[in-house]
């Protein structure tokens, strides 16, 4: 898969990243707002399902011409990763899924993304679906975790996969996996305590420190980069009754004083605003990175660009680039995202170092 383009980043080895979350189907449609309403939805919501959803999977397919897309936060990051990095099976991918066709779609786009998916497969589950909802240049999102709330940390202890974990350099989860097996996360987290490794996690949603803080408050002593956008960040600070809930920058200076058990290698706090810049935060620094603005009709779907800006991240984090050289290719497959529906991309990528 190498070329001229890709001889630079061609260094990661094979399974030097492990990523765990959440395996979902996106399906994916325009709708009215009023269809928003319905389900009692906002714009750019980012919620799971309850029993009034529940329909709105079927009313999709049936009614508003769904595209099927392959999901979930975390297997889209290393999709994108592995596009930018052009060498296959260098992200290894852990989540649960069921014994259906929709398992079977699934396996197909990560093998053709380059994706090693492990999954963990649930009999008497359906694998898990989220509802892309777009409105103009908004999208909310509606998962039903199904089969991927079956997960277990007994997956992560087979042998094989065991020795997956072991042997990466480097590790990604999302917020999204506190919903669903914290003790597989503190696994992995432990796991790259150990080894001295890397270990980066991301604020995912608003409502997990809403709901989920405590979970998230016992990893975060093993979290080593921190992403979010503004409204994961000002979530976290609220909960936290931190007073600095609407200051960005305060945020992030106390993401990174919070407890950590590597002390040598201090916490990083990378939070996004959109098309405003975004905040790489030290212990001893704040620096900001432009993002380069796009015309309104070159936006197609904003949804996935927060996943991908963490996947060009991260295709250049693998093989040791500077933070600078990750957050600027993480803006730049953002913003090739936006251009395209769902988190998809076209052609080759075009990132220059």
């Amino acid at each position: 898969m190498c070329d001229k383009q890709c001889k630079s980043v061609c260094g990661a080895r094979t399974g030097a990243l492990v990523g765990c979350g959440n395996p979902l189907l996106d399906i994916s449609a325009t709708v009215p707002m009023d269809f928003l309403k319905k389900y009692e939805m906002n714009e750019d919501d980012a919620i799971l399902a309850e029993e009034r959803h529940m329909p709105i999977y079927r009313e999709l397919v049936d009614n508003h011409r769904a595209e099927f897309l392959a999901g979930g936060s975390v297997q889209n990051s290393l999709r994108i990763a592995q596009w930018i990095i052009g060498k296959p099976n260098v992200a290894v991918f852990f989540g649960c899924v069921g014994q259906d066709d929709y398992a079977s779609t699934l396996r197909e786009k990560a093998r053709e993304a380059g994706v090693d998916a492990h999954y963990q497969v649930s009999a008497d589950t359906p694998t898990g679906t989220c509802a892309v909802l777009i409105t103009g240049t908004h999208r909310s999102l509606c998962a039903n975790l199904a089969a991927a709330n079956k997960f277990t940390i007994d997956h992560l202890e087979q042998p094989a996969n065991k020795a997956l974990v072991e042997n990466a350099l480097y590790y990604y989860i999302s917020g999204f996996f506190l919903t669903v097996s914290p003790p597989s996360i503190m696994r992995v987290a432990a796991a790259a305590l150990a080894k001295q490794r890397p270990f980066l996690m991301n604020l995912s949603a608003p409502f997990i420190s809403q709901f989920f803080m405590q979970p998230l408050l016992d990893v975060m002593p093993y979290v080593d980069i921190i992403f979010g956008n503004e409204a994961e960040a000002h979530a976290f600070a609220t909960a936290q009754g931190w007073p600095e809930k609407e200051d960005l920058r305060e945020i992030g200076k106390r993401l990174v004083a919070l407890n950590k058990l590597n002390a040598s290698r201090p916490r990083i706090a990378i939070l996004t605003q959109g098309c405003d810049p975004v905040l790489l935060i030290q212990h001893d620094s704040i620096q900001e990175f432009e993002v380069t603005s796009l015309a309104a009709h070159e936006i197609v779907d904003t949804n996935g660009a927060g996943d991908a800006f963490v996947g060009g991240f991260l295709a250049q984090f693998v093989q040791g680039k500077s933070l600078d050289v990750c957050i600027r290719c993480g803006n730049y497959a953002a913003g090739h995202i936006i251009k395209n529906p769902g988190c998809t991309y076209s052609g080759a990528p075009q990132f220059v170092e």
